[in-house]
């Protein structure tokens, strides 16, 4: 434990002396990441060489009620933390060349290196009150980085619903670590996981439900997502990587170990993490495929696989509460595997994004293209992630999503009655998220980096700082080196579920014979075409232009023509509303057609509730009457009615 406590501390001492150099903000710039990158490469150290050995534990007392300083570290807290203080440290280095030309880097390092510091302390806390303590600083750093650029009315907009949406997830899980407490006169984790075989199941059930919503509404799970493809657009590039590829991650992390708490699972318990992930995977797919901003593309991404993270979990759910344990352990190796995976190519592609965004001043894919050519490092990045993203061969994507549909099968398999009709719908959920995803990000890649620039900007455009290429560089060669050894990731994950995982030693061997072998004939092939055309003449001419000799960048397929059909299959689930002026007169001056997807959870959910909330809390406006001796009279009458309820609970109890 020594040295993961070594890491916190350089990541605390980072953040200090970056806000103590504010005045200076080479010096700030400096101090704060090389605090991180210090911090985070101990950690990773220490996280790596905790597989294979007994868990850890430290221990200090702490005058708060039932507060104590309780670390642990077992495989699931080694496995989350690689994913923190990995991505954390590579997007340091990124971040320090990102925010190169900024003036408030003080603050900036300090919350970025207390976001990396309390995300190590959720994974590694063993008690409940330093769990929330940890939770409410994560929380609070991302929101102060989300709003970094509080100039713009959306980034406060995106940072306020953050906020909301994250203190209301937080909310449950004080239901929830309340009643684990109350049920056991104790905070410890190894308390709460010794009385779980003993947790009556209506009891257990509700705890679970708010498990759910608590930790589901920070992994950013349908419909408790909202506020995420709002926060990553807001937020600088290095900052939505750690969130997406991190962050998020916690809900996950968070649910897992609560699970432990909760004793044996129902089934469904099982159905609900399928069902939700199902529809997250599909809402979010959808929902990226017609964005045209390519962070809030990328964050409803997330949301996708983060559903399909859940899925997992859901198929190891029921595999548990049937006494299956091959489906127990494919499900959850699958949903890590794929957890791991999504943090290495969701960190490339909001690296490369916030790359030509730097670049070009612009995330607008109607107004990049022809990347390729003048960014050929960040667009290799970019389209390595994408293949990566879609699961395409061979990189780690594919690995990841084949050992889910693995699961899927084996559950159709073993699942008893209306539990196997379940799993073949995630089954087909899982092919068609998949497709849809090979959609959208052939429409990302190929419109924003091939074809012709579609504005100044996009002509203008160069490759970054070195050190902004190095941490995209480093993490898309992640993805290929694990989409070909399969096996190193495996073996963690294994680590995680407890026991070998069936089906992973032949998916191991297969995966990296099968890439070889597709190389082997790309290769084949291509040389085959160099002997077939050594001695003719190749000529380079223009497909035909239907009439057009000059085509402008005007002319090219849009975002949203490449969508079109995609948004009109779906039209159900993806609402237009249209805005048309139509010619008027004999000699029409102006005439347009706009199409916007509408928002359902916000306009239809989300927005009518609050409303109704606020219209109801305005009516109780005549308790403010400005007078402290009211006020002093409500708190008064608030604690004689507490301690009237006190007292008879007390009485009941005798």
């Amino acid at each position: 434990m020594g040295t993961v406590q070594v890491a916190l501390l350089l990541l605390a001492a980072g953040g200090v002396g970056a806000l103590a150099a504010s005045s200076r903000p080479r010096l700030a710039n400096l101090i704060g990441c090389g605090g991180c990158v210090a911090g985070c490469t101990v950690g990773l150290w220490s996280a790596l060489s905790s597989f294979g050995e007994a868990p850890l534990a430290w221990r200090r007392s702490w005058a708060v009620p039932y507060g104590e300083l309780a670390l642990g570290l077992d495989p699931l807290s080694a496995f989350f933390l690689l994913l923190v203080f990995g991505l954390g440290l590579l997007t340091a280095v990124y971040g320090a060349a990102y925010l190169a030309h900024k003036r408030a880097l003080g603050a900036a390092w300090f919350f970025f290196d207390l976001l990396i510091a309390s995300m190590a302390l959720v994974v590694l806390a063993r008690n409940g009150v330093l769990f929330l303590l940890a939770w409410e600083g994560m929380a609070l750093a991302s929101f102060f980085l989300v709003t970094l650029e509080d100039r713009s009315p959306q980034v406060r907009d995106a940072g306020w619903l953050y906020l909301i949406a994250t203190h209301t997830g937080t909310a449950f899980l004080f239901g929830l670590f309340a009643s684990l407490i109350s049920a056991t006169d104790s905070a410890d984790f190894g308390l709460w996981q010794a009385a779980a075989s003993v947790r009556a199941p209506a009891g257990a059930g509700l705890l679970f439900l708010l498990a759910v919503v608590g930790f589901g509404t920070k992994a950013g799970l349908v419909p408790f997502h909202v506020w995420l493809p709002e926060a990553h657009p807001a937020a600088p590039s290095h900052v939505s990587a750690l969130m997406s590829g991190a962050m998020i991650k916690m809900g996950i992390y968070g649910l897992l170990r609560a699970l432990s708490f909760l004793g044996d699972p129902a089934p469904w318990w099982g159905v609900v993490l399928l069902g939700l992930g199902l529809v997250s995977g599909l809402v979010g797919v959808l929902f990226a495929v017609i964005q045209q901003d390519i962070k809030r593309l990328l964050a409803y991404s997330s949301v996708e696989n983060v559903g399909l993270v859940t899925v997992g979990i859901g198929i190891g759910l029921l595999g548990r509460s049937y006494g299956l344990p091959a489906v127990a352990t494919l499900g959850m190796a699958g949903a890590l595997l794929h957890a791991a995976n999504h943090a290495l190519f969701k960190g490339a592609l909001f690296l490369g994004a916030g790359a030509i965004a730097h670049e070009t001043g612009t995330r607008e894919i109607d107004r990049l293209g022809g990347l390729l050519a003048r960014m050929p490092v960040t667009g290799a990045c970019l389209l390595a992630g994408s293949a990566a993203i879609a699961g395409l061969p061979p990189f780690n994507g594919f690995a990841g999503e084949f050992l889910l549909f693995l699961a899927s099968f084996r559950s159709v398999i073993d699942l008893p009655g209306a539990s196997g009709l379940l799993a073949l719908a995630a089954l087909v959920g899982l092919a068609l998220a998949g497709g849809l995803a090979a959609a959208c990000f052939l429409r990302l890649a190929g419109l924003a980096l091939l074809g012709r620039p579609r504005s100044e900007a996009a002509v203008e455009a160069r490759e970054p700082s070195p050190f902004m290429q190095a941490p995209m560089v480093l993490l898309a060669s992640a993805c290929l080196l694990f989409g070909f050894l399969p096996g190193l990731p495996l073996r963690l994950v294994g680590a995680v579920v407890g026991a070998g995982i069936e089906g992973a030693a032949p998916l191991a061997g297969t995966i990296p014979r099968l890439f070889t072998l597709l190389l082997a004939l790309a290769g084949g092939l291509a040389g085959i075409r160099w002997v077939l055309l050594r001695r003719r003449r190749v000529a380079v001419a223009p497909t035909w232009d239907c009439g057009y000799e000059n085509p402008s960048a005007r002319m090219q397929y849009t975002a949203s023509s490449f969508a079109q059909p995609i948004r009109e299959m779906f039209a159900v689930v993806l609402p237009v509303r249209l805005r048309v002026v139509l010619p008027a007169g004999l000699f029409p001056l102006r005439a347009s057609l706009r199409s916007e997807v509408t928002r359902p959870f916000q306009e239809q959910l989300y927005g009518p509730a609050f409303q109704t909330i606020r219209d109801g809390m305005s009516r109780l406006r005549w308790l403010h009457h400005g007078r402290v001796q009211l006020y002093v009279l409500y708190i008064v009458a608030t604690l004689i009615a507490l301690l009237a309820w006190f007292v008879s609970s007390q009485g009941a109890l005798r």
